[in-house]
């Protein structure tokens, strides 16, 4: 699922040149793909790290949960900011 959403924001940077909306497109796609990337750390450590093991084994516990709606907030929070924020470099080449 990362892939596929990554390349979405590819497509916006190479193809589209984040142009109008592909500018927000490329942000919020990059952005989810970490937090799928992010995701899956949570889960694999949960189930390889000796400390964390013991603490969900079904990972439907509140630290597993507590874990994945942290990432969510955090994520969901320096998306916005990032995509209020970002400006794409102009293009001096041009001019």
């Amino acid at each position: 699922m990362s892939c596929l959403i990554l390349a979405l924001a590819l497509y916006a940077l190479y193809a589209k040149h984040l142009e109008g909306a592909w500018r927000w497109i490329y942000v919020t796609s990059a952005a989810s793909a970490l937090y799928l990337n992010v995701l899956v750390l949570i889960v694999q450590s949960f189930q390889k790290l000796p400390a964390l093991k013991p603490l969900a084994q079904t990972q439907s516990e509140p630290p597993f949960l507590i874990a994945q709606g942290v990432a969510l907030i955090v994520f969901f929070i320096v998306g916005i900011a990032a995509a209020l924020r970002f400006r794409p470099a102009r293009d001096f080449s041009t001019s």
